[in-house]
């Protein structure tokens, strides 16, 4: 049966992702910040083994390294899931600060660092996938409102280094996928998100499937509805 790791899954889209794809049967490594208080994941177990809960912290450069040392095996579907959006480096004036560092530690730096741990396994499974939670907001062509400056500066570093993945392991037969899930009503979407989180992590899900032995879909960034997004 397949196996995925996916970090941050101990709510929202990666909550979800670990739901959907406990129902498909696949087996899957949740990488939590506190797998203790991770009751709704846990909620999820269908016993079997299929289900395991790791201590992540995304925050913390040297988390992938160790978590490398308890998660063995093939893995299908890399997801680096987990993210952070500050308020404090929403608006100019004020974003230039510590919390600038933070968001893109989690959001640039943990995908990557995550990435260089875990290719090997993902290199030696069948599916192959890297999938690497991105936004739109990422999009510098798109950015036409301005502000946000600590978040999008994340997620485009994000998406560069997504691109820089697909070329360097295409040869080991890795597609590497960067994602925008849409406007997710979750805590960090906000109520007045377009989407459920059960449509979003569908659609993602469904993107995921396509890239399955498919290079075409190698270093693209995808609308959870199939669009390609600029950069």
């Amino acid at each position: 049966m397949p196996h995925a790791l996916i970090t941050g899954a101990n709510r929202g889209l990666g909550l979800e992702h670990c739901r959907q794809l406990l129902e498909r049967g696949w087996t899957i490594s949740a990488a939590v910040r506190d797998p203790s208080a991770a009751s709704e994941l846990k909620a999820l177990d269908p016993g079997e083994g299929r289900l395991n809960l790791y201590a992540y912290d995304a925050s913390d450069v040297s988390a992938a390294v160790k978590l490398a040392e308890q998660v063995t095996g093939p893995i299908d579907l890399l997801f680096a899931n987990a993210g952070m959006m500050s308020r404090e480096t929403r608006n100019f004036g004020a974003a230039g600060s510590e919390h600038f560092i933070s968001e893109m530690r989690v959001n640039a730096l943990a995908p990557l660092v995550l990435v260089e741990a875990f290719a090997d396994q993902v290199a030696q499974s069948e599916m192959k996938v890297i999938a690497l939670q991105s936004s739109r907001m990422g999009s510098i062509s798109d950015n036409d409102s301005g502000g946000g400056y600590g978040y999008r500066a994340s997620k485009a570093a994000l998406n560069a280094i997504g691109k820089s993945l697909s070329l360097d392991l295409q040869d080991r037969g890795i597609v590497t996928l960067v994602l925008h899930p849409g406007w997710v009503r979750t805590d960090m979407g906000g109520p007045g998100g377009l989407l459920t989180v059960e449509e979003s992590v569908s659609g993602q899900l469904d993107l995921i499937a396509r890239a399955y032995d498919n290079p075409a879909m190698n270093g693209r960034f995808f609308h959870v509805s199939g669009e390609d997004l600029s950069w």
